[in-house]
C-alpha cells in the first residue's frame, strides 16, 4: 500500500512538471505585441564619418512582437497595450526567418529614403535610383505564383521601366483583367522574363498579384552609414530623415531635447502611417522622450468602409497619452518638414 502510495506522488509530480513546462514554453499559434524600446539614432548612424555629441537625441520607437506560451497569452489579457495577434495576422503567414527578411527590406528602403530626404532638404546633391520593387508575396492566384518569389525584384513590365511602385501599380492598374503581360525581373542578380494575366485584386483593383516594396540606391558624395541589427520595418523613417538633416544643417534643432517619434518617409517627403502608434507612445514616454512625433494622415474611405470606428495615427497616440497621463507632447506631422519647423519654432 505504501509503495502504491508513493508511486502515485510521483506520478502526479511528473505531470505537475509536465504542466509547469508546457505553460512556460509551449508556443502557441498566437503573437503578443507590445511596447518595445526607444533607441537614441545616433549609435546606429554616422553622417560624414563624424561622432555626432550634440546634447538630447533623436530617438525612434519599436514595438515587441512575441511568440506567446500560455503563460505569456494569460499574462497578456491582463496588462494593458499588450494586443494579442493571431500568428497569421502577426507574420502574414510567412515564416519566421522570411517574415524577418521581409522587414529588412523595409528597413533597407526605410533608411534610403531618409538619407535622401535629409540631404534634398538640406540642399546637398544627391540622387535616389530605382531599381524596381522586391516581392514580399506572390497572391495563390496570381499567375506568377510558383514562378516570382520573396526578394526577386521586379524590374519591369512589357518592357516599361518605372520611376517609383506607384508608376508600377498604377500601370499594371490600368490594364483590363484577362490582359497578358510580360513582367522582367531579377533573381540572384540573373534577368529573368515570365508571361502571365492581369488578375482582379482583392482591394478591387486590377494588378498581377504581388506584394511589394521599392528597391532603391542612393548616391551621395557625403557618407551616411547605418549599423543596425535586429530591427526592422520601415516605421523609423521620419525619425532616420530628422536626425541625418540636423547633422547636415549649420544649426542645432535638438536643443537638449529628447525627441521620439515614428512614420514612414516617402519620396515626396510626406509621412506615412505605421501600425502601434499607441504601443509606440508608451515606449517613448518610458524613456523619458520630450516630444512625440506621429502621422496625422485621414483615415481613407476604404478603412473606414471596413471599420467604422478606424482612428488615425495620431488618435491612437492621443487616446495612448492620456491613458498613461505622459507630459510628453504629441505633435502630429504629415510631412517631414513639419517637424522640422516645430523643433526650429520651439525650446
Amino acid at each position: 500500500m505504501k509503495i502504491l502510495k508513493k508511486y502515485k506522488w510521483w506520478w502526479v509530480s511528473f505531470l505537475g512538471a509536465l504542466a509547469v513546462i508546457f505553460a512556460l514554453f509551449y508556443p502557441l499559434p498566437y503573437y503578443i505585441e507590445m511596447p518595445g524600446g526607444a533607441y537614441d539614432i545616433r549609435t546606429a548612424l554616422k553622417v560624414n564619418d563624424k561622432e555626432d555629441k550634440e546634447k538630447g537625441s533623436y530617438n525612434f520607437v519599436a514595438v515587441s512582437l512575441v511568440k506567446a506560451t500560455p503563460i505569456q497569452l494569460l499574462y497578456a489579457l491582463t496588462q494593458p497595450f499588450h494586443e494579442i495577434q493571431k500568428e497569421e495576422d502577426a507574420t502574414g503567414g510567412y515564416s519566421e526567418k522570411d517574415y524577418f527578411r521581409i522587414n529588412q527590406f523595409y528597413m533597407e528602403t526605410s533608411q534610403n529614403g531618409a538619407i535622401y530626404q535629409a540631404l534634398k532638404l538640406a540642399d546637398k546633391p544627391v540622387s535616389l535610383d530605382y531599381l524596381g520593387v522586391y516581392v514580399l508575396n506572390v497572391s495563390k492566384d496570381s499567375t506568377f505564383h510558383g514562378v516570382l518569389n520573396l526578394a526577386d525584384t521586379v524590374t519591369g513590365v512589357n518592357d516599361k521601366t518605372f520611376k517609383n511602385s506607384k508608376e508600377l501599380v498604377n500601370y499594371v492598374g490600368s490594364l483590363k483583367v484577362g490582359d497578358q503581360v510580360t513582367v522582367q525581373y531579377l533573381s540572384d542578380d540573373k534577368k529573368h522574363s515570365a508571361k502571365g494575366k492581369i488578375i482582379q485584386l482583392e482591394n478591387g483593383r486590377n494588378g498581377i498579384g504581388i506584394g511589394l516594396v521599392d528597391h532603391t540606391k542612393v548616391k551621395s558624395d557625403i557618407p551616411v552609414d547605418f549599423t543596425l541589427e535586429g530591427v526592422g520595418g520601415p516605421s523609423a523613417g521620419m525619425m532616420f530623415t530628422l536626425d541625418i538633416y540636423d547633422q547636415l544643417v549649420d544649426e542645432d534643432l535638438r536643443k537638449g531635447r529628447d525627441i521620439a517619434g515614428t512614420g514612414t518617409i516617402e519620396q515626396d517627403g510626406s509621412v506615412g502611417d505605421i501600425g502601434g502608434a499607441g504601443l509606440k507612445v508608451v515606449s517613448a514616454a518610458k524613456s523619458g522622450a520630450d516630444i512625440f512625433f506621429v502621422p496625422n494622415n485621414p483615415v481613407s474611405d476604404e478603412v473606414k468602409k471596413a471599420n467604422p470606428d478606424a482612428k488615425t495615427n495620431y488618435e491612437e497616440a492621443l487616446e495612448a497619452a492620456k491613458k498613461i497621463k505622459t507630459k510628453m507632447k504629441i505633435v502630429p506631422v504629415t510631412k517631414v518638414q513639419e517637424a522640422i519647423d516645430y523643433l526650429r519654432k520651439t525650446k
